[in-house]
């Protein structure tokens, strides 16, 4: 049910049995991002229970979900989650300040720091560290066009710029505007919006427009 390894477990980890799951039939419309969010669950929890779901957004009318236990209050001190959220915030900020920075020089219109698409970036980003991959093809929710999708964020065109290791907004920009492709993202004019995030060593922008 938890889909794990005997190597992939941690402290503080939350794990879920069958007996705290209860079930849920998809309706019409319904991704599992939405869902989760009626459920107050992760999109991840529901992926655990339901190793049925091959893709995040493989999901259909009828179809009969697991859905574990809502979330309750953890019982760790207040300041456990107040700090990496500050620094990842600070960290988007100045990514995307650089960004539009660098797009200005180019002569294009900068882009908006969109929360929603941050909060999907960081998704991303959490998902690259805790499954060990590095790839644009997430195990979990699939392509990032597939990604944004079951998120429910909508687009008409959008993209997708992945780094690991660097340690700080200027380095991964950097190498970023030094990678063609990656390049090609931050300064197209296809995008008006952009999400940023960072997790232990891994960095997400998205783009869309």
């Amino acid at each position: 049910m938890n889909r794990l390894v005997s190597y992939s477990i941690y402290p503080a980890q939350t794990l879920y049995i069958p007996s705290s799951s209860k079930t849920y039939t998809v309706k019409r419309g319904d991704t599992l991002y939405k869902i989760a969010s009626a459920s107050n669950v992760s999109l991840w929890a529901i992926l655990q229970v339901n190793p049925q779901i091959k893709q995040i957004n493989w999901v259909y009318p009828g179809q009969v979900l697991d859905l574990p236990a809502a979330k309750t209050s953890a019982p760790t001190t207040p300041s456990t989650p107040s700090t990496p959220n500050t620094t990842v915030g600070s960290y988007a900020t100045q990514v995307s300040q650089i960004v539009n920075q660098e797009r200005q020089k180019a002569g294009l219109a900068p882009l908006t720091l969109d929360a929603e698409l941050s909060n999907v970036a960081m998704a991303k980003a959490k998902d690259m560290i805790t499954n060990n991959y590095f790839d644009h093809n997430s195990p979990t929710y699939g392509s990032p066009f597939e990604m944004m999708r079951s998120f429910g964020i909508n687009y008409t065109a959008a993209g997708e710029n992945i780094a690991k290791g660097q340690t700080s907004p200027q380095a991964v920009m950097n190498d970023w505007m030094n990678s063609p492709g990656h390049r090609q993202n931050i300064l197209s004019s296809n995008y008006d919006s952009i999400g940023v995030a960072y997790y232990q060593g891994a960095w997400v922008q998205l783009f869309k427009k």
